[in-house]
């Protein structure tokens, strides 16, 4: 072809086309059909999505290195909706680069393998579509689990607005209809995250930084320690996390490693993080990684998990799993600042009611106004008069105990207590019993006896208020069963009798008051 076949001549303003924008048309080799231009970036994943389009909610995962999108940079979207990082792109280009494949590309026989092993199973790892016409979401084969939420750029507002903070006597009043009980407990936490969440609505307004208050509660098994922060978080509307202390140990051993309780939190949060760092994170049984006594091996799983908590609850960003406990996993990493995160930790402290009247003891005297020895013995609220020192001496190091300064002791639930725990609370054992049976359109109503008797059943066994849905579960086993037979039925009352397994059951028969049908099982109440 010569030069003189091409007119060149300048080209005028209206005639310069962008070459980048014109549709080409493409014919497919195998088929022979002709491709349009716009399905062909279509199907390359080069089509940008417009203004209008919604944006995607999660950050795209690299999915050789499974680092996120605020991490990695831009990816390179790859067919089957699988997303790569420019760092990954360039390693495996080089990897490639470094090989000679003409040889293997002149050779006919291998390429004849090559070609009748060409295509490629469909594989369910690599078929996404199926999973995204289910509703899971599963792009690059990574789940939206283990995703981070992409923080929104519109919204500037702060996350907690100090004018819908409700004020303590409002939190109080809320958990009073939840909550029996535990009066000076509930104050003490209402205004404590009124003043946390105080703290990080103003965040930086001024030069004056206020310091978290994070709260540690002691109380007997029972007392309502996890049920109250249910509550709370619950009303406040925020994300909460419950972790179980006897599952940490320190990092590179076997078990939890201590920044899993955060990715509980993120978890709870949906992965959204700016979400997760206004959160509660409940550490539960805290008691059980008090220092070991009497013993020279490496603390792993009590006072080396003390010192690895340190600088989370004092507030410092740690790096945590997306969708897993442990970082170990090839799973993406999330940066969470736990400065405005507010920590509630929890135990029974079963043993620390003996260094408490050792304590006490100390201070009896000789004399007319002496105090008794035995004076704190069958104190049910010893728990209420514990101090720093009492804890140091449990085996919580004083680091630990500097980091929370709020210590609230729960009380040991009395009889009194237990009968208007079964009855008063908006969701009451009781209540949830009713409404099965209403559903059958029968009546059920407790004698107060028989409220008093299973009130003193639940104190003989000494694990506070479990042991009443205990009691009524095997209680209402029988009319549970035996109701649903006669259609008739209309009212059932239980008596104290039947508790003790003295009688039956009242039954009324659509206004007749039979004294006793079905005979129930008298014999497993009486055993009990």
């Amino acid at each position: 072809m010569r030069n003189d076949d091409f007119d060149f001549r300048e080209v005028t303003d209206d005639e310069k086309v962008d070459i980048q924008d014109t549709p080409v048309d493409v014919v497919d080799n195998t088929t022979g059909d002709t491709v349009s231009d716009d399905a062909r970036k279509n199907e390359a994943g080069d089509n940008k999505p417009s203004d209008n389009d919604s944006k995607p909610e999660y950050e795209d995962v690299c999915f050789v290195c499974r680092r996120p999108e605020s991490k990695a940079g831009k990816m390179f979207h790859l067919p089957n909706n699988i997303c790569v990082c420019d760092d990954c792109m360039h390693k495996t280009m080089d990897a490639v680069s470094q090989f000679d494949y003409q040889n293997m590309l002149n050779n006919p026989n291998l390429m004849n393998e090559l070609n009748k092993n060409s295509g490629m199973p469909n594989m369910g790892f690599f078929n996404m579509g199926d999973f995204q016409n289910n509703g899971f979401n599963m792009g690059g084969g990574i789940p939206n689990s283990q995703k981070i939420k992409k923080k929104s750029e519109a919204s500037s507002k702060p996350a907690i607005d100090i004018k819908n903070i409700p004020a303590p006597h409002k939190i109080k009043a809320k958990l009073d209809e939840y909550v029996i009980g535990q009066d000076q407990a509930k104050k003490v936490m209402s205004v404590a995250v009124y003043n946390h969440y105080k703290r990080v609505a103003t965040d930086t307004m001024d030069e004056i930084e206020i310091e978290k208050s994070n709260i540690l509660l002691l109380g007997p098994t029972g007392s309502g320690k996890t049920y109250l922060v249910k509550t709370l978080a619950k009303l406040l509307d925020v994300p909460l996390a419950i972790a179980d202390a006897t599952s940490l140990t320190e990092a590179g051993y076997i078990g939890d490693d201590i920044e899993s309780v955060v990715s509980k939190l993120l978890a709870a949060a949906g992965n959204d993080v700016e979400k997760t760092e206004h959160g509660i994170i409940f550490i539960d049984e805290i008691d059980k990684i008090a220092k070991k006594k009497n013993t020279t091996s490496r603390d792993v799983s009590g006072e080396s998990v003390q010192q690895g908590m340190l600088k989370l609850l004092e507030g410092s960003n740690v790096e945590v799993p997306v969708g897993a406990g442990s970082k170990n996993a090839m799973v993406p990493l999330a940066t969470v600042n736990t400065r405005n995160i507010l920590f509630i930790c929890g135990g029974a402290f079963p043993d620390l009611e003996e260094i408490i009247t050792q304590r006490l003891n100390k201070q009896t005297s000789i004399g007319f106004d002496a105090d008794l020895k035995d004076k704190y013995e069958d104190d049910p609220n010893l728990l209420s008069k514990v101090t720093v020192e009492d804890l140091k001496k449990f085996g919580m190091i004083p680091e630990f105990l500097g980091r929370l300064p709020i210590i609230c002791s729960l009380q040991a639930l009395t009889k009194d207590m237990l009968v208007k725990i079964l009855k008063e609370p908006k969701n009451a054992i009781l209540k949830q019993y009713q409404k099965l049976l209403a559903l059958d359109e029968v009546d059920l109503e407790f004698d107060d006896s028989a409220l008093e008797a299973i009130a003193e059943k639940a104190m003989e066994k000494d694990t506070g208020a479990r042991a009443l849905r205990a009691i009524i579960e095997e209680f209402m086993l029988d009319i549970m069963y035996e109701i649903p037979k006669d259609e008739n039925i209309g009212r059932v009352t239980i008596t104290r009798d039947y508790i003790e397994g003295k009688s039956s059951p009242l039954i009324e028969i659509r206004g007749d008051l039979v004294p006793k049908i079905p005979q129930f099982n008298v014999e497993q109440a009486t055993n009990t």
